[in-house]
């Protein structure tokens, strides 16, 4: 069994605050200065280490790719989250893992937010199978389609765009600390879900693309996939009416 996940985070202020010592911020501000101090990228989107999670959405597939059941959280008790996630992983001993960038962002955060709980974490997260570099049960995809970074990192959206299935990403960057604020956390886990079921999208095509199951066995699976698709977008389209 595969476990196609993402997770949605806002910045852990409190911690960053006592990382580079600016009490007295505020929020927007503190974000500003952190982002130059800290992180490593030129969009200043801060590492790992300085994020708590506010919802994960988790989708099984069988290892043929077909999709078993979709498991979700959101809210304000992390540690909550964490062990529901750790207790849903535990659904299945030998699971696999698939994500858009999971090794770089998700999984070091869930790693940081169960040290900062003090949550022991399946042990299977931490078998050779899954953190071997060129893991075939570890699958993130910008490894996939980057041939381990020998070329360049393709964004989930860009890949949705080549395929002809586009995927909004609206709760990108920022947005989501926006909607958070806002007390928006089932939008947030709804947009969670579109971005599982996009690498999901993904998934499916790169599997066909590569031989790994049939042509008749993918479009069947890829037409429910993009409709489930499609459908998770018009209910965020109808929240986003709602709203204005």
């Amino acid at each position: 069994m595969f476990f196609v996940f993402d997770v949605e985070t806002v910045p852990d202020f409190p911690f960053i605050r006592t990382v580079v010592n600016e009490p007295d911020l505020e929020e927007d501000d503190l974000l500003i200065f952190a982002s130059e101090e800290l992180a490593r990228n030129s969009s200043g989107f801060l590492p790992p280490m300085y994020h708590r999670m506010i919802s994960w959405v988790g989708l099984w597939v069988e290892n043929s790719g077909k999709p078993v059941q979709k498991v979700s959280w959101n809210g304000d008790d992390e540690a909550d989250g964490l062990n529901k996630l750790f207790d849903t992983l535990l659904t299945y001993k030998d699971f696999g893992l698939i994500h858009h960038n999971g090794r770089g962002f998700d999984l070091p955060l869930i790693t940081y937010r169960a040290m900062k709980h003090n949550i022991q974490m399946p042990l299977r997260l931490s078998h050779y199978d899954i953190r071997y570099r060129f893991s075939k049960v570890n699958i993130d995809l910008m490894d996939e389609f980057s041939n381990y970074g020998a070329s360049s990192y393709p964004k989930l959206k860009h890949l949705g765009q080549l395929i002809g299935v586009p995927f909004k990403q609206t709760a990108e960057g920022n947005e989501v600390l926006q909607m958070y604020r806002d007390g928006k956390l089932e939008e947030i886990e709804h947009y969670c879900y579109e971005d599982v079921m996009a690498t999901y999208v993904v998934w499916l095509r790169m599997k066909f693309t590569t031989g790994e199951i049939s042509k008749e066995v993918f479009e069947n699976l890829n037409e429910r996939a993009v409709g489930k698709l499609k459908e998770i977008q018009a209910q965020n389209d109808t929240k986003e009416s709602s709203d204005e």
